[in-house]
């Protein structure tokens, strides 16, 4: 064969040709697009025609040669090939059967060449006339894992939502969903929605955002746009949810109306309103409130709601402006959020079991944090130490080292008290779950100075649970200075703090005094019927007295039992 250049518009087209419906108007401009860009790439093959006229017969090529003329060329390289028996239609035939479009991982592999070779994206969706989503879509199988690219290429491919959720995340974490997912010798294929499933993140996006750019900034917010959502919305997104939600916090405060509160939504999604409030669905009143909240979403919503009207008295009047009193004070982003708050009772929990174990304690403090254990709050008992939480099985152990060999109780007072601290290590506990002592255990930590034993909290997982004002706080007594964004602030302390100790002030073992109060008084001893029912003065048994059976397996005692037994006891 040899190349010729020809005017396409001289060409004759092949009657035999092989295919013969009509080509999509996409495909046409995309070839169009990439000749005006390129030139053709692929010459179309041609032959001396056999039938006594002087020009050339198209072989294969047809659609090459109609968009060259449609875009203007005046002459194109051809391959002229000798004339055959069949009028080229076994050629035609093959040249369309055998041809197989590039795969998406190819093509992307084309792509990043070309950028590398300087084409920008705009250029290359030009001469390929696809659209620059389209391009960039491709350009995010650059943050697929290798491996998977290489079975991606074989043509088992995820769908687009499963390979946008697999690029969004890191390479460690897609390294790691692979080792479980990876196919096997004799399954070849891959499970896409268990990778996509294991890689998946909560997003939070733009267009729920009531923030602008300057609290997204504050609070380090980047947005990654989501190249497979709809061209005609906002697909920006972000997966720092804590942000997200710092930020709309924030919003509200800044933009809450004069009788606004901010509350919360329930289980079930819905506002909490204060008690006694009834929401209004009409029109509101002048003297109806307004609630902001979010939505599981994130969403800030707005509703309003009426407070029951005051009961005028009687005289001047003084209830009758109660309803326009302020009905709850509305609070901004918390200091700590409810994770931070989790954090740290995970922190004193295991500060106050570090020093029930090493800290020295005295015998009669060690007696006397035993009873605060057992008044917590948590007392059926449930363990915060973690393991089995069964009483028998967790505090049978401990018991039995006070026994001998034969099965009596004999121990000498070293082990007493390494059976006491282990009993107390079983049932304080701060953890923000059932397992929770309560103000005692913080009580306790005071006592056994286990503040001393609460492990560093300067860390990007628990400074990233500080609002604005308190990471700005803990900046006091540091050379850090407060940044403008607050990533920025928080990365400055986590590097200061890396080398040092931070604690913040709210993890510390202070019970609140007016918690403390409460606690006391709801617990304080009633009368003689405290002191009838519950404790016998030693000094004052008499030996010869009847013992009174005890119920404490019911909740109830019945009254003339009671008055009896405080009878036999005095």
């Amino acid at each position: 064969m040899e190349i010729k250049l020809i005017d396409p518009r001289s060409l004759v087209e092949n009657p035999d040709r092989t295919r013969r419906s009509k080509s999509s108007p996409q495909s046409d401009a995309l070839l169009l697009a990439t000749i005006k860009a390129v030139g053709i790439v692929q010459p179309p093959v041609v032959a001396p025609q056999t039938d006594g006229g002087n020009g050339f017969v198209i072989h294969s090529g047809h659609r090459r040669v109609r968009q060259a003329i449609a875009a203007g060329l005046e002459e194109i390289a051809v391959l002229v090939g000798e004339p055959t028996e069949d009028g080229g239609a076994m050629r035609s035939m093959v040249e369309n059967i055998a041809r197989e479009n590039l795969n998406p991982v190819d093509q992307w592999r084309a792509i990043e060449r070309l950028v590398a070779l300087g084409w920008t994206e705009e250029a290359i969706a030009v001469a390929l006339a696809l659209p620059i989503r389209q391009i960039k879509k491709l350009r995010l199988l650059a943050n697929v894992l290798p491996v998977m690219l290489d079975h991606m290429a074989k043509g088992d491919m995820p769908d687009e939502r499963q390979l946008r959720t697999i690029a969004a995340a890191s390479l460690d974490e897609q390294k790691e969903v692979w080792k479980a997912h990876k196919p096997s010798k004799g399954d070849p294929q891959v499970s896409w929605w268990s990778v996509a499933n294991g890689l998946a993140r909560t997003r939070m996006y733009a267009r729920d955002a009531s923030f602008g750019d300057d609290l997204a900034q504050a609070y380090g917010i980047a947005w990654v746009e989501d190249l497979f959502a709809p061209a005609d919305q906002d697909s920006r997104y972000t997966v720092d949810v804590e942000a997200f939600l710092g930020a709309q916090q924030e919003w509200m405060s800044q933009n809450l109306p004069k009788k606004g509160v901010i509350t919360e939504a329930n289980n079930y999604g819905e506002v909490k309103l204060p008690p006694k409030a009834s929401r209004v669905y009409g029109t509101p009143k002048k003297s109806d409130h307004t609630a902001m909240y979010l939505d599981r979403e994130g969403k800030v919503k707005t509703v309003h709601f009426r407070m029951p009207e005051a009961k005028k008295t009687k005289g001047n009047g003084a209830g009758a402006d109660a309803a326009d009193e302020p009905i709850v004070v509305s609070k901004p982003r918390p200091d700590v959020t409810r994770k931070g708050v989790e954090m740290i009772g995970d922190l004193r929990t295991d500060a106050l079991h570090d020093a029930l174990s090493r800290a020295p304690i005295e015998d009669d403090t060690l007696m006397a944090l035993m009873v605060l254990a057992f008044a917590g709050q948590n007392v059926r008992v449930d363990s915060g130490a973690g393991g089995d939480y069964r009483f028998g099985n967790r505090f049978g152990r401990h018991a039995a080292i006070l026994f001998d060999a034969d099965g009596k109780l004999a121990f000498d007072m070293d082990t007493l008290r390494v059976a006491m601290r282990s009993v107390l290590i079983d049932v304080l506990s701060c953890r923000e779950n059932m397992t929770k002592s309560g103000i005692l255990a913080l009580v306790a930590g005071q006592i056994v100075g286990a503040d001393g034993f609460l492990a560093s909290m300067g860390t990007e997982d628990f400074l990233s649970c500080l609002s604005r004002p308190a990471l700005e706080a803990s900046c006091k007594d540091t050379p850090v200075l407060p940044r403008q964004r607050v990533k920025d602030t928080r990365a400055a302390l986590v590097e200061h703090f890396s080398d040092g100790h931070f604690v913040h002030p709210t993890a510390l073992f202070a019970p609140d005094a007016l918690a403390l109060g409460e606690w006391l008084t709801s617990n304080a001893p009633v009368g003689d019927e405290d002191d009838a029912a519950s404790v016998v003065d030693p000094a004052g048994y008499d030996g010869d007295a009847p013992v009174e059976p005890t119920h404490d397996d019911t909740d109830v005692v019945d009254e003339d039992y009671a008055d009896g037994f405080r009878e036999a006891a005095e």
